[in-house]
């Protein structure tokens, strides 16, 4: 990603932490978000143990941490 749209990306992500309780409602806030400000389609996992093997749009992949939660976004 580029670093404007990685920062959009960061504070996207520490928003939807401050506002849910629930991963699940995290990741899809994320994701309509990410849908509506950079295009369609994004896929947005938030947790504290996965695995991932995931194939994306290049230029379009983000893993980072906020906290104790990893949030791994990519487009595709």
């Amino acid at each position: 990603m580029s670093e404007e749209m990685q920062q959009e990306a960061i504070d996207l992500a520490t928003s939807a932490i401050e506002k849910f309780s629930v991963e699940k409602d995290m990741a899809a806030h994320i994701k309509k978000e990410c849908d509506r400000r950079f295009g369609h389609t994004w896929h947005v996992v938030v947790g504290k143990n996965f695995g991932s093997y995931v194939t994306h749009e290049t230029k379009h992949f983000i893993y980072f941490y906020v906290g104790p939660l990893a949030v791994l976004m990519w487009r595709s």
